[in-house]
């Protein structure tokens, strides 16, 4: 099974929220191709709002050079039936 990776932008401060947002709409327009992920955004705590992307681990050296995250963290893999 393929690992999966979430990446993370941190958006800190007064307007973190709506720049996170902003941020989100123009990553949803960054080209994937050939893989897909899966967006959002979590508020860990006041003032600090953080955008992910969850991609394929073979993904995650072409995005980190061209996009840069603050962060990321492996996912565990579902169990196998």
């Amino acid at each position: 099974m393929t690992k999966t990776v979430k990446l993370f932008w941190d958006f800190r401060g007064p307007h973190a929220a709506s720049t996170a947002a902003h941020f989100l709409e123009h990553l949803k327009e960054y080209p994937l191709n050939p893989w897909e992920g899966r967006y959002g955004l979590e508020s860990p705590a006041e003032g600090h709002t953080a955008v992910f992307l969850i991609v394929p681990e073979e993904a995650v050296k072409s995005l980190k050079h061209a996009l840069k995250p603050h962060r990321g963290i492996y996912l565990e893999a579902p169990e196998e039936p």
